[in-house]
């Protein structure tokens, strides 16, 4: 799988562990801009895309 990256990302893991974080906040940072992560959510189905956007991407 082409972004296990993403799926297994250690800074995400982070983030999901304490949101609030300084490695979490860099992780919601980078969000923003990688390519990886865009990607990512693009190949996702729709109802699982609708759940990420909503769990990681609510405040941007």
């Amino acid at each position: 799988m082409a972004f296990r990256n993403c799926v297994n990302c250690w800074f995400r893991r982070k983030y999901d562990d304490n949101p609030g974080s300084l490695i979490g906040r860099v992780w919601k940072w980078h969000t923003n801009w990688c390519p990886g992560w865009k990607s990512y959510l693009s190949s996702l189905p729709e109802n699982e895309k609708s759940l990420m956007l909503e769990k990681y991407c609510s405040g941007k």
